[in-house]
């Protein structure tokens, strides 16, 4: 593919502009060798704020994460703040998780901060993103930001953005920084210059407050006294969970956790594992294999910065399992019901909420509770807006997306791995109390509520003609949606684009009550749900499948299971996904 004239024009400006030698080196290689495809993927756009903010891959150019792009981003948000908050001392929090660079992108940050006058608080060493969102509330910040790209592969990094309330930015503020961020015309107006004396480390007196918020979720601490040798294999892929998940496991009183030490040393290589995400089964193995040996009662595991959870179980057979993220938010969200109902500790102001991608199981468990479930756009800032909206007037108590992450309590305002290990562990150790696995607590809950399963296909469509490929998909769905699939006639469309649900039979239309989000829902008459989705910060549009049987008794789960197993693989195939 030819450079646009656009393209051509930023790589001039960052040759000939004030970027540092080793910066211009690596472009000046791809123009000496022709790798055009790899110019124009690295200037074709400026990286963007999506659900999780600023990400991509690392290395020089404006569509990657850089000094420079980490730079015009932290001046665009510093702006933001000085104008946001006007005569008042500003305070960030800044955190970092294990990747590479980001130590380094960490500081990079914190100096510019303090280079506009800005009070910083960054962690000493890597720490779990939720703790940098505990950070904020607790030291009083307007805002802060953690230097992680999540589960992605090695080659990424990315700058998460939150707000003083510990949540990641939303409207209007996300979009009044990228005006902020763009209207920066070059990266001379950057103050990279630090100002030592506003920059103050923090470190272990933030751990113990953290943990001290973690350790009040407990409510069964006789039930974990009485099984404090449960047998836990918990494995931080190389990440930032090492150093909370285990301390949080021993507050809780649990005395055999035993660390899967191949993967406990922080690396942002990652050498023990293809991409560090919980969600595939490759990287939870060295864990899984150690829990065989060790006949443990259940496995454990955090992505490189500790807010995602991957958990396995041993089935009816004795073979390890793992769960998958509606699986284990459905688990936690019955547990954490059925427990604070048995302690007495529920009232009728309390309320659950889960994200329009995840297992409706979780709407009904709370309706059988008698508590009240709110649904909402997908991620976790959705979700702490809603405990923003309602802070004062009811009590959250606990919420989940199908993506493995959970958040228990309102201390921390984006999903906690750390909190989300204890409460697992707890709700093994009641469940190992009376006899039983989490495993047969699972069954049991589908037995019920009906039996849901879910599934994800996730396209990857690489560089800009990837992102044209993805929008043109998600504009045939809306030009020509499916009248059947895989048989069963589509009965509801819900657009949360034009925040339009329509009727298929009587084109009625009623508002989804959600802010725009580009989400395209379609549901079937026989109780199925496809959702199609591009991801805000990743070259992939994701398809989210959920189908639902009754489970007459819990003899019949295996059965069942197969059978919904190939309703998806009708639908995948129907529209011709694969």
């Amino acid at each position: 593919m030819a450079l646009s004239p656009d393209v051509q024009q930023k790589i001039n400006t960052w040759l000939s502009g004030n970027y540092d030698a080793t910066t211009k080196a690596d472009i000046q290689q791809l123009v000496a060798t022709g790798q055009d495809d790899a110019l124009n993927d690295a200037f074709y756009r400026d990286l963007e704020f999506g659900t999780g903010g600023l990400r991509g891959v690392m290395g020089a150019g404006s569509n990657r994460m850089n000094r420079y792009t980490l730079g015009m981003a932290t001046q665009g948000l510093s702006n933001y703040l000085l104008h946001s908050f006007g005569g008042q001392e500003i305070k960030v929090a800044i955190a970092h998780d294990s990747r590479n660079n980001s130590k380094e992108f960490a500081r990079i940050a914190a100096d510019i901060f303090s280079a506009n006058g800005i009070t910083v608080y960054l962690f000493d060493a890597l720490r779990p993103t939720p703790e940098l969102s505990f950070a904020i509330r607790y030291l009083g910040c307007q805002s802060g930001c953690v230097i992680t790209a999540s589960h992605n592969p090695k080659e990424y990094n990315g700058f998460k953005v939150y707000w003083n309330d510990g949540a990641q930015v939303v409207a209007p503020h996300d979009k009044n920084i990228i005006e902020e961020v763009q209207s920066i015309q070059s990266v001379d107006e950057v103050r990279f210059q630090a100002d030592e004396s506003k920059i103050h480390l923090i470190g272990p007196e933030l751990d113990e407050a953290y943990l001290r918020q973690v350790q009040q979720l407990s409510i069964n601490p006789a039930a974990i006294q009485r099984q404090s040798d449960l047998k836990i294999v918990f494995t931080p892929l190389h990440g930032t969970g090492i150093t909370l998940v285990p301390k949080a496991l021993e507050r809780f009183g649990f005395q055999n956790v035993h660390v899967v030490q191949e993967q406990a040393t922080p690396d942002g290589n990652f050498p023990t594992v293809q991409s560090p995400n919980p969600e595939e089964k490759a990287a939870m193995q060295l864990a899984l294999d150690q829990a065989k040996a060790l006949d443990a009662d259940i496995v454990l595991a955090t992505d490189p910065d500790a807010d995602r959870v991957g958990m396995g179980v041993k089935n009816d057979k004795g073979e390890w399992v793992l769960l998958n993220g509606n699986q284990t938010a459905a688990l936690l969200t019955q547990y954490m019901l059925s427990a604070r109902k048995q302690a007495g500790k529920m009232t009728d102001k309390d309320f659950i909420v889960y994200t329009i991608v995840t297992s409706d199981v979780l709407g009904d468990i709370a309706n059988r509770y008698q508590v009240k479930a709110y649904n909402t756009l997908t991620g976790f800032k959705y979700i702490a807006g809603i405990i923003r909206d309602l802070e004062g007037k009811e009590t959250y108590i606990c919420g989940g997306e199908e993506s493995y992450g959970f958040m228990i309590g309102d201390f921390v305002r984006d999903k906690d791995a750390v909190s989300a290990c204890a409460l697992v562990a707890e709700m093994a150790a009641v469940a190992k109390d009376k006899g039983r696995t989490l495993y047969e607590e699972m069954v049991q809950m589908y037995a019920d509520y009906g039996l849901y399963k879910e599934h994800l296909i996730s396209l990857t469509k690489k560089g800009q003609r990837g992102a044209e490929e993805i929008q043109e998909m998600m504009r045939d769905l809306r030009a020509n949606p499916p009248a059947t699939i895989a048989g069963s006639p589509v009965v509801e469309i819900r657009d949360y684009k034009t925040g339009k649900i329509t009727d298929q039979k009587t084109g009625q239309t009623t508002d989804t009550g959600l802010e725009s989000s580009n989400v395209l829902q379609f549901l079937t008459e026989d109780g199925s749900k496809i959702s199609a989705r591009p991801s805000g910060t990743e070259p992939k549009i994701k398809f989210y499948f959920s189908v639902k049987q009754p489970l007459k008794s819990t003899v019949d789960f295996d059965l069942a299971d197969r059978t919904l197993d190939q309703r998806i693989q009708a639908i995948i195939e129907d529209m011709q996904l694969k």
